[in-house]
């Protein structure tokens, strides 16, 4: 096995295509497609299906692709350990977050130590976050819980429970509390299925046997709280998230309390390279913010908000 083949064929798998694999690496699209088709003739396996439109990996390319991902991670870490000087002042850091805000005073305090790394940071729901990390589309990941296995290297980064919040004016508005029962019988505006979020209201629901519907299901945290903000229904949050915004106020769950543990994650199998291991040690320094005051668990103080959320 040629190395080059090898490293044709990851780039077509993870690029998605030929030519985008001959712009990665820097040769043409016939030399790529050579590459590759040597190296199923050698093995008598095919490895892509072709057609006009788009190239999709067989299941034994598939196979293949979750090798290689781990042979060129290696071989990354290896060069960085060979020009160890070089590794913290240039490359790039790509994360993936369920809210990006547990990570602000992470990423302040990183980008002040790595000033010539380029930090990248999308959003995804729970289930997306995990998936990336898997597929190696990104390095650190925050999701709201601590997931549970060997896969991953852990860090916690806080605990705040679950809140409703509304639209001011709208009846449901003037309460300051109220029991999950009565909750789930307004018309809740719920994230996409994946959401973590989502997932612990269901979950609180199906202990107590109580019915969950979704009158607006939208994709995103920014879509459910402009959805609120218009009076179309009540949505839910943790109390870390919850926005300070001139037209909604926060709503206590009364007779439970259902914990978000956000968590900051990157495949075990990944630490040990230079820029997640910068990055894990800073998150580990840094002490967790206080997200949210005693108020939100005896109760919503008189002014309706939660000071100190910061989004």
């Amino acid at each position: 096995m040629r190395y080059v083949q090898l490293r044709a064929f990851h780039h077509v798998a993870v690029c998605g295509g030929f030519s985008r694999a001959a712009e990665a690496l820097g040769l043409t699209q016939p030399a790529i497609s050579d590459q590759v088709r040597k190296l199923e003739e050698r093995y008598d396996v095919i490895l892509f299906n072709r057609n006009k439109k788009q190239v999709t990996l067989t299941q034994t390319g598939q196979h293949l692709l979750t090798i290689t991902r781990r042979f060129f991670e290696i071989e990354n870490q290896a060069s960085e350990l060979l020009s160890e000087s070089l590794a913290l002042r240039s490359g790039s850091m790509r994360i993936i977050a369920d809210s990006a805000h547990h990570l602000l005073h992470i990423l302040g305090r990183f980008r002040q130590n790595y000033p010539g790394i380029d930090v990248s940071v999308h959003s995804g729901n729970s289930q997306e976050v995990t998936t990336r990390l898997y597929n190696y589309e990104a390095d650190i990941g925050v999701l709201g819980e601590v997931p549970r296995g060997s896969d991953f290297e852990t860090i916690k980064l806080n605990s705040t429970p679950l809140i409703a919040f509304a639209a001011k004016g709208q009846a449901v508005s003037g309460k300051q509390s109220m029991p999950l029962c009565e909750l789930l019988k307004q018309p809740l505006v719920l994230r996409e299925r994946g959401s973590k979020t989502r997932q612990k209201l269901e979950e609180a629901a199906a202990e107590r046997g109580l019915p969950l519907t979704a009158a607006i299901e939208a994709e995103g945290r920014e879509a459910v709280r402009e959805i609120v903000a218009t009076g179309a229904g009540v949505g839910i949050v943790s109390a870390a998230e919850f926005s300070q915004h001139m037209n909604l106020v926060p709503i206590r769950i009364a007779d439970c309390e259902i914990l978000m543990e956000e968590a900051l994650i990157c495949l075990r199998e990944r630490a040990g390279g230079k820029l997640v291991r910068a990055f894990l040690e800073i998150a580990k320094a840094e002490s967790p913010p206080e997200h949210y005051p005693a108020a939100v668990r005896s109760g919503i103080d008189a002014s309706r908000t939660l000071p100190g959320t910061g989004r």
